[in-house]
Order: structure tokens, then sequence, then C-alpha cells
């Protein structure tokens, strides 16, 4: 079965709030083999949401509506699924009475437009709010099921696990959803598909998505089944075509980052490791110590931001920074066999580049230098990422750090 979520709010579609409600719902309804296909923010505007509630029916057998159930005038959800129903709001005197009750226990009074909130969408059932005064709906026709749920995170979550999730178990059919995430370093994202899509392309079942962000690449695979063990089978075919294509390039089958990856394989290896960085800030180190557990293996770093501190504080000859510049092979190696020496670490790493946003002399915006250490050896490669500043960096980071990794494999 497939669904839709529409939260209702005006306040949703401003910079200050964020709809997380239909993350909880998409999770929960994932967990009942159900797809979610569609979501949507609409405003305050019954018209507006009629004809989404209309769409989302003429597509979708389940469709959840959050929010708009309040009492007030701009709560507008009620009557817009009513003239998407075509069907009467009836008034429910039990219902009413209850909120009174809710009000008298908290002694206050009730206002008189609370007793818009006891109308029910005829052929309906009311849903217990037993952290509010506002009720939801379960609509179940010929056209599918409709459930009008509370917008306030607390209530709307009680709500649909109390009273919700034990009707849908009832109804849906049979059926499991099984996922997993490949995530790649290395290599841009057009690429990448065009490698992997001969292969994903040929399946109905699993769904493949690709998200992309700088220096990583995400790979969704999403499969269905009747029962667990199914849809794992069907995932674990094509991911194992796709890991077979990638190789090495991927460097996480459970969604796990590259500092979690480096920080597991840096156990193992029972290895540590000190940074030196300078066009990336300080990120490097931030990202590793993210990790919990993170001082088993990392030791510490430096960021040397201008040449003075490279040479005063790093050790970087003089002789290297006048010949070579800052933003140099020779500087990046000698950033990496200080750190690894002064960290007491198995492996240096530094990085040194331009993040921009204006060119270092003779230097463009986006030459970064990246140096990997051990006590014999020293591995330098040279980038020029594209992007933006902060992009610059984070690519930067990422491909440090996977550095990390291919040398630890």
């Amino acid at each position: 079965m497939t669904a839709e979520i529409l939260a209702v709010g005006s306040e949703l579609l401003t910079p200050q709030r964020l709809d997380t409600n239909s993350l909880y719902l998409t999770q929960k309804l994932n967990e009942l083999g159900v797809e979610v296909v569609g979501k949507a923010v609409v405003g305050d505007d019954r018209g507006r949401l009629t004809g989404a509630i209309q769409a989302a029916r003429s597509r979708s057998r389940l469709v959840i509506l959050t929010g708009g159930l309040g009492p007030t005038e701009d709560d507008v959800t009620r009557d817009a699924v009513a003239a998407a129903c075509g069907r009467q709001l009836v008034f429910h005197q039990e219902i009413l009475e209850a909120i009174e009750a809710r009000f008298r226990a908290f002694r206050r009074s009730m206002a008189a437009i609370n007793q818009r909130q006891a109308y029910i969408l005829e052929g309906g059932e009311a849903l217990n709010n037993d952290r509010g005064t506002a009720p939801g709906q379960w609509i179940s026709d010929e056209a599918g099921l409709l459930i009008l749920l509370p917008g306030p995170p607390n209530e709307l979550k009680a709500m649909f696990e109390q009273q919700c999730l034990p009707r849908l178990r009832g109804v849906l059919p049979q059926e499991h959803i099984a996922t997993r995430v490949l995530r790649v370093a290395g290599m841009p994202e057009s690429d990448l598909d065009q490698l992997i899509s001969p292969i994903y392309t040929r399946y109905r079942n699993p769904v493949t998505t690709i998200l992309a962000a700088p220096g990583d690449i995400q790979v969704h695979l999403r499969g269905h089944g009747s029962s667990d063990n199914e849809a794992r089978l069907v995932v674990d075919e094509l991911a194992r075509q796709i890991e077979a294509t990638l190789g090495d390039r991927v460097y996480s089958r459970q969604d796990e980052s590259m500092e979690e990856v480096i920080g597991r394989l840096l156990v193992a290896r029972k290895a540590t490791l000190a940074v030196a960085e300078s066009c990336t800030g300080g990120l490097i180190a931030q990202r590793i110590t993210s990790v919990p557990g993170s001082s088993k293996y990392f030791h510490g770093g430096w960021v040397s931001y201008t040449s003075r501190f490279k040479s005063e504080h790093l050790g970087i000859r003089a002789e290297t920074l006048e010949t070579h510049g800052a933003v140099s092979a020779e500087t990046a190696r000698e950033m990496a066999q200080n750190a690894r020496q002064r960290g007491s670490a198995t492996l240096g790493l530094a990085v040194t580049g331009v993040a921009g946003p204006d060119p270092d002399g003779s230097k463009p915006v986006g030459l970064v230098f990246l140096a990997l250490a051990e006590e014999t050896s020293c591995e330098v490669k040279e980038r020029r990422f594209v992007g933006e500043r902060e992009r610059v960096r984070l690519q930067a980071s990422q491909m440090a750090l996977d550095l990390v990794r291919r040398r630890l494999l």
C-alpha cells in the first residue's frame, strides 16, 4: 500500500517551523510495510487543502493529515475534509462533554469556540486525545483510509501509537520493507550512476534512490516482501551487484559516516591518528571526535592556519614554505610527518589548500593537498575541488578521511 501525508498549517511554510511529524509517521508506516510516496505542506486555506486531499486520495489508499484540528477559524482541516469527501460534519455531544471535563480538570473555563472540535465527519470515528482537546478522526470508505491527527507532536505520537497502529495492523495487507544504504566516496554522482544504472534499472523491487553530498554519495535501496526475510533477500541481491561493481569505493553498507568507519578500522588495526589542518580549520578533528570513544585512536591535532604557525608550532621548515608555499605537496608532506611524530601516532594526516572565496596568489580556489604519513612512507594527493568555501572544506575533509580508510584496508 502507498500513503501520502499532508501537514496542515501556514506556520509550517515559514523558516521558523519544521514539519517533524511526517518524519515520525514515515518511519512508523515503513515498519508496517507502507510506502510513503508523497508529502506536502498546505497552508490554512480551505480551498487549497480540499484540492490537496482530493488529489492525494486519487493516488494513494492511505492519506494522513496532521494539524488544523484546533478550535479557531484558521483550523480548516475538518471543513476541508468534509468538502473533499462530500460528507457532512456531525456534532457529538459526548465529545464536547469530554472536552469540557478536560478544561475543568485544569480549572479553566472552556471557550465557546472549542465546540467546533466536537464535529466529526459523517461516517467517521473519533480518535480520543488524552493529551489535548482535539480528537482525531478515522475515515474508511471506497477511496481508502483517511486519518486526521492533531499537530502537536506529543498529541500526535500518542494518538497514532495507541489508536492508529493497532487498527492499521488489522486492515493492512501483510507486507514488509527492508532498506540498505551504500555510501560511496571518491567519485562524482554522474560517474557512479553511469556504472550502476544498468544494474538497478532492471529492478522494480527494490527501488533505488541516489543522493549526493560533497564528497559523499548515498545509494538507497528499498525492497518489499511478504516477510522481513523476503524483503531483505530482495535488497541483498541488488546490493551485492552494486558493491561488486563499485569495489572499495563503497565505504559503508550500513549508512555509517566516514568518521565512524575509520574509527572502527583504527581500533581493529590497533592504530592511532594525529592530524594537521589548514584550510579545513579543524573540521577533520571535529568529525573524528564526534564519534563516541574516539579517544581510543585519536591523539589530537593542529589547526595550523598561517605559515608562521606552521613553522613555529608544527615544525615546518622555513625553506619548504619559502620555496614551495603553504599550499603545496611538500608542505602537506611535512605537516603529516610532523603531526605523526609530535602526536606520537601511527598515522599523521594533513590538509592544506585554498578554500576561497579568493585565490591565494597563483593558487586557485579549490586546490588542496592531502598527505598521510606512516613511519617509513608518506602518500600525497593533489585535488581541485569545485564549489564555494564550505563545499571545498567538506570535500577536503571527506577525502582526507577516505585516505585513512583506504590505507587501513
